[in-house]
C-alpha cells in the first residue's frame, strides 16, 4: 500500500482484543505489512508458501487471513470501505440498488469433489461465485458453490443474507436465469422488486444491456487478480473472502486517489 492508502486504511481496521483490554496477545508483526503480504498473494496468484522473504512468514500472514476469515473480520473491514467509496462519491452509504449475477470458474485440482461441480451451460468444471453488488459495481455479498448449482436455488440464499444486512435494498437486476417463482419468492419474502433484464430475440453479438453490465465489470476487475482467475481454495468460505480482499484492492486505491476539484 502506498503511503495515502494507509492513511485511507488504517482508521477503518478492526481494532484487535489486546488494545480493547479484552486481553489476548499483541500482534507480532505490523498490519500494513501483513495485509501488503496478503495482498500481494491475491494480486499475484502465489502460493501461500512462496510468499518473498520481504513480508512476515507466510504461516503468521496465513493465521491472520484464517482468523480475519473465521471471525466475519474480513467483511467487516470491507464493508466500512465500502461505505467509505460511496460516500467520497456523494452516495449514502447504504445502497438502495443492486445487481445479481454468477460466474463460473474453473477449479483446481486441491478443490475436493464436495464443493465442485460442472456447469452444463459454460461447460466448466468447477466453483460458482453467485454475487448482489451495488450500481456503483460494489460488492454486497458473495457465496460460493459448486458450479452445477442452480442460480435461483443460490439467489433465495444469497438474497436472504443481502436483505437482512442492507435494509434500505428494495431493488435488484438480474438477468433471466433468475426468472421463474424466484420473483414472486422474494416480493413476498423480503419486499424486494427482481428485475429481470432480458436480451431482446432479435439482437446478435454482443450487446450492453442495462444494469446487467455493472455485474460484468465487477467480473472482469475479479479476473485482474490473479489468484481469482482460477479457483485454488479448498474452502469455499477461503474463496469467499478472496473475493472480498480482491475488492478492498480496488477501494483502497480509489479512496487514495486525490479528489476532483470542487466546482
Amino acid at each position: 500500500m502506498t503511503d495515502a492508502e494507509w492513511a485511507a486504511v488504517r482508521p477503518l481496521l478492526p481494532v484487535p482484543g489486546w488494545l480493547r483490554g479484552r486481553g489476548g496477545q499483541p500482534e507480532a508483526y505490523c498490519h500494513r505489512a501483513i495485509l501488503d503480504a496478503i495482498r500481494y498473494l491475491v494480486d499475484n496468484g502465489i502460493k501461500w508458501r512462496a510468499m518473498p522473504a520481504d513480508f512476515p512468514p507466510w504461516d503468521r500472514v496465513y493465521a491472520f487471513f484464517r482468523r480475519w476469515r473465521d471471525h466475519g473480520l474480513i467483511k467487516e473491514f470491507h464493508d466500512r470501505l465500502r461505505g467509505q467509496v460511496r460516500e467520497r462519491l456523494g452516495r449514502d452509504t447504504e445502497p438502495t440498488a443492486g445487481v445479481i449475477d454468477s460466474q463460473s470458474v474453473k477449479a483446481d485440482a486441491v478443490v475436493g469433489s464436495d464443493s465442485r461441480g460442472f456447469d452444463g451451460g459454460k461447460l466448466i468444471n468447477g466453483r460458482k461465485r453467485h454475487v448482489v453488488v451495488d450500481t456503483l459495481g460494489l460488492l454486497l455479498a458473495v457465496m460460493v458453490t459448486a458450479a452445477d448449482t442452480g442460480d435461483r436455488a443460490a439467489a433465495q440464499v444469497l438474497l436472504r443474507q443481502v436483505a437482512d444486512a442492507h435494509h434500505l435494498l428494495a431493488l435488484v437486476w438480474a438477468d433471466g436465469g433468475y426468472t421463474g417463482s424466484l420473483v414472486e419468492y422474494c416480493l413476498a419474502t423480503f419486499a424486494l422488486v427482481l428485475a429481470i433484464v432480458k436480451r431482446s430475440d432479435d439482437q446478435k453479438g454482443f450487446v450492453v444491456l442495462p444494469k446487467r453490465w455493472i455485474a460484468e465489470r465487477f467480473f472482469a476487475h475479479l479476473m485482474r487478480t490473479r489468484r481469482l482467475a482460477r479457483d485454488y481454495e479448498r474452502r469455499t468460505t477461503s474463496a469467499e473472502a478472496m473475493t472480498y480482499w480482491s475488492m478492498i484492492l480496488l477501494m483502497t486505491r480509489r479512496l487514495a486517489r486525490p479528489r476532483p476539484p470542487q466546482a
